[in-house]
């Protein structure tokens, strides 16, 4: 479990680019010589109700996992009419374009803020998400304090750095993907006056709450009056159980 308040400095790590780059050596080894290109984007959501993941770019490879609808994938690069992904499990391979979307950071509509108060703004959010968000806004309630709203694109950034924590198998605010909260949110257009992320591994969500109410600096991102929006991911994880983080702005 950890928080973070205070924004840092980009910090860019090189381990994703030597993964992909001994990643293409193998596939081209395996597959013969491949046109790949870049695809502009790092993050894909799933389409299919079940989005088989193969050895290579092709129906003729066998399936090495598979993915839910719904769920975000790490996209690498293209090949002709596959996408390079990984996806839970540390697993990497094919899947077909037609059946993810890609998520352009630079294209996320800040301005389309839900700004609804209550528990009633939350169609965005899985069962697990929403009842985090109650119990976060019941603590925000005993101690008089204003409920969060939940902010859509936020929303969106606090599941894809869930996945990304549990697909490159990491617990740190700084992902090696994204870099911290504060670089994540700008690469997303997302603005703010001020933003904090609380994150943790947990069973339960109560669990999860309750660690954060009893750590003086999570419970402060919670009871902080300058935060009114929120984004809350929540996904499985078979090393933690669950994979939560929370990300707080203020407008």
């Amino acid at each position: 479990m950890k928080l973070i308040t205070i924004k840092r400095k980009n910090i860019l790590k090189i381990t994703t680019i030597i993964v992909f780059i001994l990643m293409l050596g193998i596939f081209t080894t395996s597959f013969g010589m491949q046109h790949y290109y870049n695809v502009g984007f790092s993050t894909g959501l799933v389409t299919a109700t079940t989005l088989n993941v193969r050895s290579g770019p092709g129906t003729q490879y066998k399936i090495i996992a598979t993915v839910k609808k719904n769920e975000y994938i790490r996209v690498f690069a293209g090949v002709g009419d596959w996408y390079i992904v990984q996806v839970e499990g540390d697993y990497v391979g094919a899947v077909s374009k037609q059946y993810v979307k890609p998520i352009y950071p630079n294209s996320s509509n800040s301005g389309n803020t839900n700004t609804n108060t209550g528990n009633t703004q939350t169609s965005t959010m899985n069962s697990d998400e929403k009842e985090v968000f109650n119990l976060i806004n019941k603590q925000r309630a005993n101690n008089g304090l204003t409920a969060l709203k939940v902010d859509e694109e936020v929303q969106r950034v606090a599941r894809i750095k869930a996945e990304d924590m549990v697909a490159n198998n990491y617990f740190s605010h700084t992902s090696p993907t994204y870099g911290s909260p504060f670089d994540m949110l700008k690469s997303f257009k997302i603005s703010y006056r001020t933003a904090g992320e609380n994150i943790a591994a947990n069973s339960s969500n109560s669990g999860a709450v309750n660690a954060w109410m009893n750590s003086s600096g999570h419970k402060a991102n919670i009871l902080n009056s300058n935060f009114n929006y929120t984004g809350i991911g929540v996904v499985s994880s078979s090393k933690y159980g669950k994979i939560f983080v929370q990300m707080f702005i203020g407008k």
